[in-house]
Parts: structure tokens; sequence; C-alpha cells
């Protein structure tokens, strides 16, 4: 890769971009801008959450269907935004599995939740499961996991190598994070509208055949990761054998919307070549 598609970044109405390409075995590809900047992640910290989730599921700390949140509801349910619980709010709007709501309350329920049953303080726990052996050291949380975490586009493409070519974990686990949990559902995807069906795995939005969405118009239909409102967002293709992060310091809005799919486009035609 020239990286020339990663230059793009130049391009976009913002003070400050990063952005880089990684391979399931660390190898980055390309990057441009300054991929050692903390950057907020906002809800880029939700992957991030849902793999320490997995880590305590592998030590046998939670089970992935015990109870956990509203009544009925379940850490699987938390993990892909079925649990019923509000946006920002503790408050139930649905049933259980009814409903993709999308939910920070849901994954604050999880932390609180993980924490319970660790004994340890979700942000330390994090730090421990995923961040240290991952060598993340630009990246931290204090707060919310589903908003509050602070990374680099570095830090992000050590993630997103694991996530491809999984050593923390068993990749049978992954898989099933990548895996469309209670399909059909219908939901509002955040910024692009009503979604049918809406499809997420255990922590991760899976693109499927979704439109209009963030990613681009070639990425394959079994695309997943995460954005953020800080304009952040990171996505895997499974089918390219590539990963994506990218960080900026302007919120997400029609400038994101506009210039996100194009640059994608151009990463994957990039690779392509």
């Amino acid at each position: 890769m020239s990286a020339q598609s990663l230059a793009s970044i130049e391009n976009w109405p913002v003070p400050t971009a990063a952005a880089g390409v990684v391979r399931a075995d660390g190898t980055v590809l390309g990057s441009h801008g300054p991929v050692g900047r903390r950057f907020p992640l906002a809800s880029v910290t939700k992957p991030l959450a849902a793999y320490a989730a997995l880590v305590a599921y592998e030590e046998g700390a939670i089970e992935f269907d015990e109870p956990a949140g509203p009544a009925g509801s379940t850490v699987r349910h938390l993990l892909s935004h079925t649990s019923g619980l509000a946006f920002d709010e503790h408050r139930v709007m649905s049933a259980p599995g009814e409903r993709r709501l999308y939910s920070n309350a849901g994954f604050e329920v999880l932390g609180e939740h993980i924490a319970k049953a660790t004994d340890i303080p979700f942000a330390e726990y994090l730090r421990q499961a995923v961040l240290e052996p991952l060598g993340m050291t630009d990246t931290g949380l204090d707060g919310s996991p589903a908003k509050d975490g602070v990374s680099t586009v570095a830090d992000l493409l050590r993630f997103a190598a694991e996530v491809q070519a999984p050593r923390l974990l068993d990749p049978r686990t992954v898989a099933e994070a990548m895996t469309v949990q209670y399909p059909g559902t219908k939901g509002v995807l955040p910024g692009y509208g009503h979604q049918n069906p809406n499809d997420w795995g255990l922590g991760f939005e899976i693109r499927d055949g979704k439109s209009p969405h963030w990613t681009g118009a070639s990425s394959s239909p079994r695309t997943f990761g995460h954005f953020g409102q800080s304009g952040t967002f990171v996505w895997i293709d499974p089918d390219a054998g590539i990963a994506c992060a990218a960080l900026a310091d302007r919120p997400f809005g029609p400038w994101a919307v506009e210039a996100w799919p194009p640059f994608t486009d151009a990463v994957l035609a990039e690779l392509a070549r």
C-alpha cells in the first residue's frame, strides 16, 4: 500500500485526523497523521469493553446467558443492544430481545456486572485483560465503558490485529462475537436511522446489507466494527483481510457521513491493486 488513500484524511474538514491499516499478523500496511496522539474514542470504547467481557467469559467469571440488567435480560442482551434499556438512561423501553435499542446504559450495566463478578473495577479489568497484554499503553478508560475511552491509532491497530487473529481469546469466542445476535431485530443505527434488520454481534456492529452505512460500498457484508460520536471508527473486513482505524477531533456529523464511505472504498481499492 502506498497509503495514498490514507492521506485523503487531509481533505476531511477536521482540525486533526490520523488513520492506519493493519493485517491480522500485525503488519501495518500504512498510516497517516499523528498515530501516537490520544483522541477521545466515544463509542469506539464499546468494542474494547466487549473484548474485556469476552475475556471474563473465557475466565469463567461470567456467562453470556446469565441474568444481567433489567428483568429477563442477560449479558448477551447487554452486549448486543437488546436488553431493552434506553440510550442514555437506566430506563426500560422494551422487553429483552424485542428491539435493537442502542444503549450506553446497557454497557454501563455490563461494566458494573463484570466488576462485581471479578471484584475488580471495570477500567482496571479492561487494562489487565486487554490493554496491557496487547501493549496498548496509550489507551485508558476513565468513566463509562460505553464512551469514555481514550486511545491512539497505533494502539487501535494493535487491537484490530488481535481481533483478526486472536491471541488473548479462543478464535471461536471471537467468531461468536462477530455473529449476528437475535437475527431479524429492527433498530436505529445512530446517525443513520432505522435499519431492518439492524444486525449486531457481541459489542460489534455487523455491516451485512445496511444502507446507508458508515463503511464503504465495497465493504464486505462480513465487515464489523464501531464508530464513535467523537469522529472515530474502527472496522475489520475479514474478506479483505485488513482492519482500519481512524480518529479525528471533530464530532460525528454530516461531514463524516460524506467522508467515511469513499475513504473506506479508496483504502479497499488501493489494497486490491
